[in-house]
Formats: C-alpha cells, sequence, structure tokens
C-alpha cells in the first residue's frame, strides 16, 4: 500500500567524492535537489549498502568511478517521491542495485536520488529497506549465480558445491542460499577464523584458500558440481581444473585479480560450463524474479546475525576496513530517516 510522498527538501546530506590538484578524497557536503542528474523518478533513500566497490571508491582509489564529482554507493532502497514517468506512484518502496549507480552516476549515498524508473525493483511483499540492503548487490549477484548454477543442472544430487571468498558479501550469501536449496556447501576462505559463522550459514565443511586446488596440470581430480566464484585468477583456474564433467562454475568477482590463467580442457573434455553473472545490467523481468526468490529464501530473520547496521557518517572509516579484508557479511547503512 503507498503514502503520499514526503516533502521535497530545499537541501540534503550527501557523502561525495571528489578530486582536485591533491588527489581524490570523499566529504560530506549539503546538496538541491537541482544537484541530482537527470530521471523520471526522485527516491527519497532510506538505506544503502557496503560493497567493495563502494569502499574503492570511496578510499580515492581508481577505476571505479567515471567522473567526479560524485556521489558513491551502488545500492540504494526508500520510497518514490515522484515519478514523471507514472510508472510509480508516490509512496511506492523500492530498491536499486546496478545500472551504474554510484559508479557512473550518483549513487546511494545521498539522501535523496534521482534515476530513470525503469532501473527500479518495488520491494517484495512482507520485506523492507533494510532487509534489502542486507541483501543489497551482493546478495543479489549471489542469488543470479546460484539461479544459473540449477539453470545448468546442478542439483543438490549432483554433489558438492564449492563457494570462494566465502566470508565476504556475495559468499556468504551464496552459501545461506545453496544451503537453504538443500546442497553440500563447501566454504573456502582466507579467514579461517570465520569457521564457525560460515557453518551457521550452513556450509557442510569449509577450507582454507591454501587447500583449493592449483593448477598445476590442465585438469585435476573432479571434485565440484558447481562453484560460485567471487576471487578469479588462480582461484578460478584452479576451480575450473576440478569441476566435475558437465559442472558449471558461476564467475562473479575479481577479489583475487583479473587475470584467468587456465587451458580449454575443463571445456572441451569435461564439457564444463563457465557462466558469467553481470548484475549491473541485468534484465527487469530477471532481477524481480531473484528478488522474489531472495524475500523467500532469505528472510530477515536468517540475515541478522550476518548483518551490521552503521550511519552513513560511518562510510569513509568502513572503506579501509573492507578494503583491508576486516568486514565480514553484510553492512547495512542508513542514510535517511
Amino acid at each position: 500500500m503507498t503514502q503520499p510522498g514526503p516533502r521535497l527538501p530545499e537541501e540534503f546530506r550527501a557523502l561525495r567524492a571528489v578530486k582536485d590538484e591533491s588527489g581524490a578524497r570523499s566529504e560530506f557536503q549539503t546538496l538541491t535537489l537541482a544537484d541530482l542528474p537527470a530521471g523520471d523518478a526522485l527516491v527519497r533513500v532510506t538505506h544503502s549498502s557496503l560493497n567493495y566497490k563502494d569502499g574503492l571508491a570511496v578510499a580515492g582509489r581508481p577505476g571505479v568511478l567515471k567522473s567526479y564529482p560524485m556521489t558513491p554507493g551502488i545500492d540504494l532502497a526508500g520510497t518514490v517521491v515522484e515519478d514523471r514517468s507514472g510508472t510509480y506512484a508516490p509512496g511506492t518502496p523500492v530498491l536499486l542495485t546496478g545500472w551504474g549507480i554510484g559508479e557512473r552516476q550518483d549513487g546511494g549515498y545521498a539522501e535523496y536520488a534521482r534515476v530513470r524508473p525503469e532501473w527500479l525493483v518495488p520491494l517484495p511483499e512482507g520485506t523492507d529497506a533494510r532487509w534489502a540492503m542486507s541483501v543489497g548487490t551482493a546478495g543479489f549477484t549471489a542469488m543470479l549465480a546460484v539461479m544459473a548454477l540449477e539453470e545448468h543442472g546442478v542439483t543438490p544430487g549432483s554433489g558438492e558445491v564449492l563457494v570462494t571468498g566465502a566470508a565476504g558479501g556475495v559468499g556468504s550469501t551464496a552459501v545461506a542460499l545453496l544451503a537453504a536449496a538443500g546442497f553440500a556447501v563447501t566454504a573456502s576462505t582466507g579467514r579461517q577464523e570465520e569457521e564457525a559463522y560460515l557453518r551457521s550459514l550452513g556450509a557442510s565443511s569449509v577450507i582454507g584458500r591454501e587447500e583449493l586446488p592449483a593448477l598445476k596440470r590442465p585438469l585435476e581430480k573432479e571434485r565440484w558440481a558447481g562453484v560460485v566464484d567471487s576471487v578469479g585468477a588462480d582461484t578460478l583456474a584452479g576451480a575450473l581444473a576440478s569441476t566435475r564433467t558437465h559442472g558449471a562454475v558461476a564467475a562473479c568477482g575479481l577479489a583475487g585479480g583479473n587475470a584467468l590463467d587456465t587451458t580449454v580442457f575443463p571445456f572441451i573434455l569435461r564439457g564444463v560450463n563457465l557462466l558469467g553473472i553481470d548484475s549491473v545490467n541485468c534484465p527487469a523481468e530477471r532481477r524481480r524474479a531473484a528478488w522474489a526468490r531472495l524475500a523467500r529464501d532469505l528472510p530477515a530473520d536468517r540475515l541478522a546475525d550476518v548483518t551490521q547496521v552503521r550511519p552513513l557518517s560511518d562510510v569513509p572509516a568502513l572503506a579501509g576496513e573492507i578494503l583491508a579484508g576486516r568486514v565480514r557479511g553484510r553492512t547495512v547503512i542508513e542514510v535517511g530517516g
């Protein structure tokens, strides 16, 4: 049920990435609606989240932001204030992930955002903005990866499924989703102190990053029926070489690097499927299907223990923490009340 939208503000708070002769940095600024980019839908943002990309952008690292100044935050959730296209009524609860927000266009670290209506997804019934951002891009990406494995024939009866980078946002959500679907999940992490946490999510076994089969031969012993990989580089190469015949590997990250040194043998001798997961430009219909399943399989009570909630003012400090690998699970950012 929708409610009348709030009164439009004269000004609002935003965390902005700026760049000058001294380099790139982030600072809090006061903006007006005239400072926002073009778009038919104006959203009052109540919550965002913290992702690795956000950490890079806020910390002034190159490669994420396409121009300056820019409001980082690749996720947002809140309510529609106005929509000139007529797609959404004022007061409609919505979420937005991807489509270049927080990279090419101002994102979620501001109390208001102006966007294209077709980028928005209505919040699934029975959920709220905090839940949506506890899932965020990381959880949405994990859901797309799980759906892709299932669509390529990986079932709970197929055998062991590997999740790499398992203590991170994508990895931890993938572990939870796969376990909820009945899979035997092996969680790989470079942080062995997180074993109890990963088992609480449903992992059947936990292995250290160094225990993954290294790519010493074009093909290693067959083990994994499916893989959700958020690490890339040597980890992905080793996972491909040790995936079972007609298994599938969903690649959705590059925490370990963007290079991939492998051979064609897993593909032409075992029929292994390498599935690319794109959460940025995912079509609207598939987005809605993924979010509907997330609402079913990851209700708020299941996410409570893997989620921390922090104010927008903490984001600059949190950026350093996530880049240093000291953030586990999900971090929801409270942007506006």
